[in-house]
């Protein structure tokens, strides 16, 4: 089997976010939007779409912002070479509550085009021009093993050369993203793409 490797990773959760072990940025006492919006404030991207997502989205968008950071030389890649996949336990179930809310008086379509949990995976496609295989899964918790086998069927056999997983999680007021950027190549501090690599990263025991 072909080795894969590990060449970023991003943890997001009770209010601070890691980039590759380090602390990368902490919030303040804010609610979940809150810190979102402080987060995407620090990183200063200009991209005014970030404010029509839901909060599930924005997790998942600024945890592959912030994973990429500095990280990923998409000139090496064609497009359709580059994928993501990821998974949670809830689904869109946070958003899902707030649609049906709306719909004792006035059902808001801004609010029910995040009711589905890949629009995650199409809101980073979208801004990174992904267009190999992306898919999201429902999971009761993070399944390394699932997911290094699935992302390295994509890559050694050709059907991508780099690839976004991990789990974006964010129910009401709990939250937690891991993402991994993985590659068939080696590049600066990188590792190997394994499942006790992953779990420790997910675990906190190397953000």
């Amino acid at each position: 089997m072909n080795e894969n490797y590990i060449t970023a990773s991003c943890v997001i959760s009770n209010h601070t976010v890691h980039k590759n072990g380090q602390v990368f940025f902490a919030g303040n006492n804010e609610d979940v939007t809150g810190f979102l919006t402080s987060l995407h404030k620090y990183l200063d991207t200009g991209y005014a779409r970030f404010y029509k997502m839901d909060n599930l989205a924005k997790l998942g968008w600024l945890a592959s912002e912030i994973l990429l950071k500095d990280s990923f030389q998409s000139e090496q890649y064609k497009p359709e070479e580059t994928g993501i996949i990821l998974a949670n336990a809830n689904a869109s179930l946070d958003t899902d509550i707030k649609y049906e809310a709306t719909i004792q008086d006035i059902p808001s379509p801004s609010v029910f085009v995040y009711t589905l949990p890949n629009i995650v995976t199409g809101e980073i496609c979208i801004r990174n021009h992904f267009k190999g295989e992306n898919a999201f899964f429902i999971s009761e918790q993070f399944d390394a093993v699932f997911m290094q086998q699935y992302v390295n069927n994509l890559l050694n056999n050709g059907i991508l050369q780099a690839c976004i997983c991990g789990w974006v999680e964010l129910l009401e007021k709990e939250y937690k993203a891991v993402l991994f950027l993985v590659e068939k190549k080696e590049a600066g501090n990188s590792v190997s793409f394994n499942t006790e690599k992953m779990n420790k990263i997910f675990n906190g025991e190397n953000k």
